[in-house]
């Protein structure tokens, strides 16, 4: 219990995108961790994805039911999702049963190929499975740069079942449901609810110890409404974000929605002192600088929610 109370405490001391491997004998970036009885998780990277993290650098989680077991992302690769598949074998003699992928980003549903190829079905929202029809051969070129050996294997795989807004899973006694809560970080946001254990694998929606990325076309405000009428009423009291480490609603909602409420704040009274587009990249986000992924990303984010508030 101590293990889990120090996870959902979980601040920015706990992850840098400055440390190195944390489990140097497998391609996997961090070993999986149990969060809660059944359910585990295998923290990546707060950095962006390089060689040195072989593009674990999201959340790769599983549950383990009484019939089965549920993995959440299939990695980015074939040899990650070959590797997290090595530590479910380590953890139980139950066979993998079902795939659900978060979105459509690359290290989402990379590793797709090596999962098909055991038999596993693998179930994504019918948005998130056009996005990555669109970009995943983009996806896999840009794989094959940085991870370099670490990418071999790897090859394209659809989803082979969608959904719209909700399916409900009974597996070994585990209710599963698998959500879209409307518009968020990016297409077809994904989250996997556990109402009997009050916990969540939220995906993209909810950022922890990094800063979100902001897309082209994504909309902040549809984000922040999805997350105050969707998300916080079920107030799961565990958390495993997109990104970060396992924690509690409260951390999340700090460094997701209320960085958005933040920007958007910023960049509207920007807008109403008459400020351009290259002044917008300099409004004040120094209350985040903390957060990983800072630098990469807080002037791209400001540049975006400036085209998006402008014509609000």
């Amino acid at each position: 219990m101590r293990a889990l109370a120090l996870l959902l405490i979980a601040s920015p001391a706990f992850a840098s995108e400055d440390i190195p491997d944390q489990y140097p004998q497998s391609v996997l970036y961090a070993k999986p961790v149990e969060v809660i009885p059944h359910v585990f998780t295998a923290t990546g990277a707060t950095a962006p994805p390089t060689y040195e993290n072989a593009g674990h650098n999201n959340n790769l989680s599983f549950i383990v039911t009484g019939d089965g077991v549920i993995v959440v992302n299939s990695g980015a690769s074939w040899k990650l999702a070959q590797a997290l598949h090595a530590e479910i074998r380590a953890v139980t003699d139950q066979p993998v049963k079902l795939v659900i992928v978060e979105n459509g980003q690359g290290h989402a549903m990379l590793g797709n190929g090596y999962w098909a190829a055991q038999g596993v079905p693998i179930l994504a929202h019918e948005e998130a499975a056009a996005e990555f029809a669109d970009g995943a051969a983009q996806d896999l070129a840009a794989l094959q740069r940085y991870a370099r050996e670490n990418a071999e294997g790897t090859v394209i795989a659809a989803p082979t079942q969608t959904f719209t807004d909700r399916k409900v899973i009974e597996m070994g006694g585990v209710t599963v449901e698998v959500l879209h809560l409307g518009p968020a970080h990016s297409p077809g946001d994904t989250q996997v609810w556990l109402p009997q254990w009050g916990m969540m694998i939220a995906g993209d929606i909810a950022f922890h110890e990094r800063m979100p990325p902001i897309f082209e076309g994504t909309c902040t405000s549809c984000w922040i409404e999805t997350w105050e009428t969707k998300l916080e009423p079920l107030a799961p009291t565990y958390l495993i974000p997109g990104h970060g480490h396992p924690t509690n609603l409260a951390q999340v909602r700090r460094y997701t929605r209320d960085y958005l409420l933040d920007l958007r704040a910023k960049i509207a009274a920007h807008l109403e002192e008459g400020g351009d587009l290259a002044g917008a990249y300099y409004v004040d986000q120094s209350r985040w600088a903390h957060l990983d992924t800072f630098e990469e990303l807080a002037t791209k984010n400001a540049g975006v929610v400036f085209a998006e508030m402008e014509f609000e």
